[in-house]
């Protein structure tokens, strides 16, 4: 068994004697696990003999009542004991549960002076000083630091008469923590004659009720100046406390509340800040808006009444009080605190659930069985309005604080609700905006990719985690002659602003892609269209109010060549057959906006197999790591592709954003190179001669047949007749004829040195000509030319078999 010294918290050279009290501790199966020499003289039991048996043996066969301990976890009374030789004793004691928030399995402190027989005589040097009628609760501790007498306010203040305490020690008589510690600042004020002032909880209510004490200490000496005890005066400030506490409240609801623009954790910081400072348990239930993205009730609100959990918060763990889940919807009937008053517009009070409530929890007996098992006594129901708007209701429960809800709880209630309603409320709508948003951006951005002969290609794209979707976007067209573009673009800024201006963009360079522009004056035209929406969304003719970057790359399978340009975007990554990743040096270029400066391309032979990953700003930058470390973690990335690019793109965003999501939109394009042997295309040096287009006519013929092709050849030789004697007769040598097939689709095209593109006109009845466009528009599936360094080419597909 351990010392006294060691179980009480007394410290080595204690100079007090610990027999004038008779102590035990039993534990929560009614064990006695500690027995002190006093008790050991009171009831002639040796420790050996006591500790680790029942404390039921101790008590004599008349023992008397065992009552119920009272709310504060206390008992006090007078039983039958049995003494070591035999004999009953009626004892009064003091016992103190010493860990409540454990309950029955906690263990209790049992006490009874020993010295408390005789009174202190009123002419005694410490009486002397005492005042019986002082208005202040006063005490007098002799040099031992024990109890010598009490005023009325003070006994009354402990809820102890004085002559059952007399000869105690303040730990003894109060069993919390806060009485060690007084009992530590008591003996400062003994040894060195100083006073002392200590705010406390005294008393014979909780902590839990906030009755705050200021204990002012001072020592008592005799005639020779010694000192021979403490005077401890305890002044009730508990009005004081109790506001300061509640402006803390509400400091702290402004600074963690609304840390975030998400409904559910702002609802979530609403039941945190509010659990134990104000209630035991909080939910936080939330009207869901009519439809997706629409406006909170703004007109009355009548019962029954549908609301969403959002948020809870129980001084237990697990929230064993909540009936609801997270996420689940509940309805509230008429009687029930949710629905009236909401339907009031006002917090509602339960003073008492049993009898208060009784209807609601009547119908509701799931919350009625809660109620009773964890003892709930009293609860708050304050609705959440912001705007006019009802968004839901915040309930406060109490079940382990005594003392119901008071005036001054529902004010403080409704404050940091109506904080927090602000905060759900702007949540509300920038979660309304951002999904606006969100939408928008999907509609502008493909729903899929197309399936080309040039590339494999897959994408990803993810909105801003905090600051809402922005204007980043990504393209795959296809181009004539088997050719395809690549875009990736990020206008600045986010919102609905920015995405409907990367809509425009987007629609632009499909546009300028159409016409087969080269990368470099595709983004020579991008700009200017950029400078001119900055003039349209600047005031008095001010500029730059739109900004934008993009990277622009056309590959062709035929030839195995890509050419890239970009204006002021990060250079694309490419990862080749068998080797390592390694940055395409793209010449920067300005970004888009700037205008009058201009763009470089760079071309480059792919093998096939190549992957190519085009990306905008918002991977690779983050605050955790330089650019250079981000590049590298993209590179290590793209070589582990295991032959899945959908694989790959997850794979990059595993590795470049936080779990918590990129703080910019993020663009990712992944697209793996194929070629067209050179047995699917077939050339042919036309000569300037209409007579030999009958010959050219019978060599494609021919091949068609080779590539077992022979059902659009009758289609095809009108088409080429139609092209090539339009060139002999309105183009410039040398003419060139070129086939080029894949599965069930075939190209025609014709070039010469002309830069003069042809266009369909509408013959009139006796024109000879003007007839050969309007018919090889009808025959083929799509039409058109480009420009070429050496002039222009004229093209047209044709689609047969199963996909014609």
């Amino acid at each position: 068994m351990r010392s006294h010294s060691e179980t009480s918290g007394d410290g080595p050279g204690y100079p007090f004697d610990e027999t004038s009290t008779a102590r035990a501790v039993i534990d929560g199966d009614g064990i006695v696990v500690e027995w002190n020499e006093g008790a050991r003289r009171l009831l002639g039991h040796a420790p050996a003999d006591v500790v680790g048996r029942s404390a039921a043996t101790l008590l004599a066969p008349d023992a008397g009542e065992l009552r119920r301990p009272t709310a504060d976890n206390r008992w006090i009374g007078t039983l039958a004991l049995r003494h070591e030789d035999g004999r009953a004793l009626r004892v009064w004691l003091l016992a103190h549960r010493r860990r409540p928030e454990l309950g029955a399995r906690s263990d209790w402190l049992v006490v009874t002076p020993l010295e408390n027989g005789t009174p202190v005589a009123r002419d005694d040097s410490l009486a002397s000083t005492f005042l019986d009628q002082s208005p202040c609760a006063t005490a007098i501790f002799d040099e031992r630091l024990r109890l010598r007498r009490v005023n009325a306010v003070m006994a009354e203040a402990m809820g102890l008469p004085e002559e059952h305490i007399r000869g105690l020690r303040i730990p003894e008589i109060g069993g919390r923590p806060q009485n060690e510690e007084l009992e530590e600042h008591m003996l400062r004020v003994l040894t060195t004659g100083r006073r002392e002032d200590v705010q406390t909880y005294l008393g014979n209510a909780p902590k839990d009720r906030a009755q705050a004490w200021l204990a002012r200490m001072a020592p008592l000496t005799d005639a020779e100046g010694r000192v021979r005890g403490i005077c401890l005066s305890a002044h009730d400030f508990t009005e004081q406390y109790l506001a300061r506490e509640r402006l803390q409240l509400v400091t702290e609801a402004s600074i963690r509340i609304g840390s975030t623009l998400d409904v559910t954790r702002t609802a979530q910081e609403l039941a945190d800040v509010c659990v134990p400072a104000l209630a035991d348990f909080v939910s936080v239930d939330l009207v869901d808006p009519p439809d997706r993205g629409g406006e909170p009730y703004s007109g009355p609100v009548s019962a029954p009444v549908t609301l969403r959990r959002a948020a809870h918060r129980s001084v237990n763990p697990g929230d064993p009080e909540s009936v609801v889940k997270r996420g689940e919807e509940d309805t509230y009937p008429v009687g029930s605190p949710q629905a009236d008053c909401l339907v009031a517009g006002r917090p509602i009070v339960a003073a008492d659930a049993a009898t208060t409530l009784s209807k609601w929890l009547a119908w509701d007996p799931v919350r009625a069985d809660r109620v009773k098992e964890h003892g709930i006594h009293s609860t708050m129901s304050v609705p959440v309005q912001a705007r006019g708007a009802t968004l839901g209701v915040a309930v406060f429960t109490r079940f382990r604080r005594p003392d119901p809800f008071t005036a001054d709880d529902v004010l403080l209630a409704e404050e940091v609700t109506a904080r927090a309603a602000v905060c759900i409320d702007n949540a509300r709508r920038f979660s309304r905006e951002r999904e606006t948003a969100i939408a928008l951006q999907r509609s502008l951005l493909p729903r899929s990719l197309p399936r080309t002969a040039a590339v494999e290609a897959a994408s990803r794209y993810l909105p801003a985690a905090r600051a809402g979707v922005g204007g980043d976007w990504f393209d795959v067209i296809p181009l004539s002659g088997m050719r395809v573009a690549m875009v990736v673009g990020d206008v600045v800024g986010h919102g609905l602003q920015a995405s409907a201006t990367m809509g425009r963009l987007r629609t632009a360079v499909r546009t300028l892609a159409d016409i087969d522009l080269a990368p470099d004056e595709l983004l020579t035209h991008l700009d200017d269209l950029v400078v001119r929406l900055s003039a349209e969304a600047g005031s008095e003719g001010t500029t730059g109010e739109v900004g934008a970057t993009c990277l622009y790359a056309v590959y062709d399978p035929v030839t195995r060549r890509c050419t890239f340009a970009r204006a002021g975007h990060p250079p694309p990554v490419m990862l080749p057959p068998g080797g390592p990743p390694e940055e395409i040096d793209v010449p920067s270029g300005p970004p888009l906006g700037l205008g009058g400066l201009p763009f470089e391309s760079t071309e480059l032979r792919l093998a096939e197999g190549t992957v190519l990953a085009l990306y905008t700003d918002g991977l690779i930058e983050s605050r955790d790591r330089d650019l250079d470390e981000s590049r590298a973690l993209l590179s290590r990335a793209l070589a582990r592709t295991s032959g899945s690019l959908d694989e790959t793109c997850h794979d990059i965003l595993q590795s470049l954003l936080p779990p918590t999501g990129a703080s910019d939109d993020v663009a990712l394009l992944l697209a793996r190179t194929k070629g067209l042997p050179t047995s699917q295309v077939a050339t042919w040096e036309v000569p300037a001669d209409p007579a030999l287009v009958g010959p050219i006519r019978k060599q494609v013929v021919r091949q068609l047949e080779a590539w077992d092709a022979s059902e659009a050849a009758f289609t095809t030789e009108l088409v080429v007749s139609e092209l090539v004697t339009n060139a002999i007769r309105y183009g410039e040598r040398p003419i060139r004829l070129r086939l080029i097939h894949d599965a069930s689709t075939l190209i025609v095209e014709v070039s010469d040195s002309s830069h003069t593109a042809p266009h369909l006109r509408r013959a009139k009845t006796f024109d000879e000509g003007g007839r050969g466009l309007l018919l090889v528009a009808q025959l083929t599936q799509r039409w058109g030319s480009r420009h070429t360094p050496e002039g222009k080419t004229i093209w047209a597909e044709l689609v047969f078999g199963d996909d014609s």
